[in-house]
């Protein structure tokens, strides 16, 4: 199974935490997963998705390689989103996204109706 992960934004703690609540009621598209983190850094991140293969059944290894990869590809995008959670302060945090790829492309297609 292939895995994607990405940086998707910054979230006051509240906001994001209201925002998880909200969709443990809806029915969620199977393999999609939202992790946040205090800290812009490789080692918060893994930690972040260290749960996640545990809920989906996920292959561990495989979710961590997709979040190296990213970090490995992306330093442009990684030190914007440094630069944005340190002007949104403290009281924020980092969004991610680690999803299944067909399950990622489901989510896409469904929000397209």
């Amino acid at each position: 199974m292939k895995y994607i992960f990405e940086i998707v934004g910054v979230s006051p703690v509240l906001q994001f935490f209201q925002h998880q609540e909200k969709n443990l009621k809806k029915t969620q598209s199977l393999g999609l997963e939202y992790v946040v983190t205090h800290k812009c850094t490789l080692d918060s991140f893994i930690k972040s998705v260290e749960p996640v293969p545990l809920k989906w059944g996920w292959d561990q290894d495989e979710v961590v390689s997709s979040v190296i990869e990213f970090w490995m590809n992306n330093s442009d995008s990684i030190h914007y989103w440094k630069a944005r959670l340190g002007d949104a302060g403290s009281n924020n945090l980092l969004v991610a996204r680690v999803a299944d790829i067909k399950a990622l492309r489901a989510e896409f297609d469904s929000l397209l109706g």
